[in-house]
């Protein structure tokens, strides 16, 4: 079922790998087009024509951007218990994990009278956007919302399309999510509109920021967009998973990790790297036996076939540690013989899941760790969603005079090199007439 791509007795370069192995594709240039007039409507008429997209997009606009808090209350009310036991658990472990992330900021004295503090700031206000569509998406609320708030980040919104079958308003479970994480400030508004929207704001509603979570290309085409006037995460691709395996895993776990990362989307990556034929020729076996009994088997099929997905033939575990570092999983499983040694050797992936009790669907809810991870290659520079992100690093500046003058010379001499004496003046102006 899989494509199979043998790079045996290859022990290419990044560059090769890069251009050969399987990677979901998203132009997002092509859409450019269509979604700039779209931000610049909401800029120059704000919410009003944020509903009309909605209407257009969504089908129904609804009675106001902001859904009122007496909504957002009732969705929590009427949630089925065992979802709101299930949510309320996995905001505490995501939350244990995020809390222990934020960094107690530093001082350094250089020299009497010279002294350099670094503080962690947050962020003030942060828009996160929530997908709806082809599934309901709590998880992203949780993985968005804790980081923010652990980081100390004052206001916080939540933007998720509005829903025809929920009156225009986004879907219960999600407004439940919010209620849960006592998020205030909830718009029901989606796509390249919600993007626009957070960045541009009103008369009526305060712009944010920054703003994270994932979306379709239309939104990660808006994010663009709007860079530079907010901050933004990242630019998220299709989701992806990498598994590195050998003969001693087992195709069952495998085939069926690989089916759930393919129910996404169809254009969701499943990519197995093994050394071992026999081992990929089982797993293949095993998806072509399970995934058409899934809720999502058309889509699974399509993601599954698709030019994303593949078995790539290695070999040995030390080539699939090259393989897996040069495809940068946003996901990265491992099963093999020696778990520990592969981990160790890992480099570029947005999370790494280590050995067959920690699949990927633990981190996509209740592991603690953050779901909004790097996509196509770029785990190779960047971090996922994390406290860290919603921090900004600020320095403090403390000099007396008697420091300054323990360094002035330098700063007079480096100014002159540069030719820009103003600079060396300023600093003689303090030192000369006082």
């Amino acid at each position: 079922m899989l494509n199979t791509i043998d790079v045996r007795g290859q022990q290419a370069s990044m560059s090769v790998l890069r251009r050969t192995l399987p990677r979901g594709q998203m132009d997002v240039d092509a859409v450019l087009t269509t979604v700039q007039p779209i931000v610049a409507d909401v800029k120059d008429r704000g919410a009003a024509a944020a509903l009309e997209y909605g209407l257009k997009f969504d089908g129904i606009a609804p009675e106001s951007v902001t859904v009122p808090r007496d909504v957002v209350k009732q969705a929590a009310d009427n949630l089925d218990p065992a979802i709101k036991q299930a949510l309320t658990t996995a905001i505490e472990r995501v939350r244990t994990v995020h809390a222990a992330q934020k960094p107690s900021g530093s001082t350094v004295t250089l020299a009497d009278g010279a002294v350099v503090r670094e503080e962690f700031l947050p962020v003030q206000r942060v828009g996160l956007y929530v997908p709806g569509g082809k599934a309901v998406y709590p998880s992203s609320v949780i993985m968005n919302v804790v980081p923010a708030q652990e980081a100390g980040v004052e206001t916080l919104v939540v933007a998720s399309p509005p829903q025809q079958e929920f009156g225009g308003w986004p879907h219960p479970t999600i407004l439940a999510a919010c209620e849960l994480l006592e998020v205030e400030e909830v718009w029901a508004v989606g796509g390249a509109q919600a993007v626009a929207l957070l960045a541009y704001g009103d008369a009526d509603l305060e712009p944010v920021d920054m703003i994270t979570g994932p979306g379709n290309i239309f939104v990660t085409a808006a994010k663009r967009l709007v860079r530079g006037v907010v901050g933004i995460d990242a630019e998220a691709g299709p989701t992806e998973i990498a598994i590195v395996a050998d003969e001693t895993a087992n195709p069952v776990y495998v085939a069926y990790d690989l089916i759930s990362q393919a129910e996404h989307d169809v254009m969701a990556a499943s990519v197995l790297i093994t050394p071992s034929v026999e081992f990929a020729q089982a797993v293949d076996k095993e998806i072509e036996a399970r995934y058409g009994v899934t809720l999502n088997a058309d889509r699974v099929a399509q993601a599954l076939k698709g030019q994303q997905s593949g078995i790539v033939l290695v070999d040995d575990l030390d080539h699939a540690i090259h393989v897996a570092n040069a495809y940068g999983a946003e996901h990265l499983e491992i099963h093999t013989k020696d778990d520990a040694y592969v981990a160790g050797k890992i480099r570029n992936a947005g999370a790494v899941f280590v050995g067959e009790y920690a699949p990927v669907p633990l981190g996509d809810y209740a592991a603690g760790s953050n779901h909004v991870l790097p996509t196509s290659g770029s785990a190779a520079y960047a971090s996922g969603l994390s406290t860290h992100t919603f921090l900004k690093a600020m320095h403090f500046v403390e000099y007396t005079k008697e420091g300054l003058a323990g360094i002035g010379d330098t700063v007079i001499t480096l100014a002159d090199a540069e030719r820009l004496p103003a600079h060396g003046e300023a600093i003689k102006a303090r030192l000369e007439n006082n």
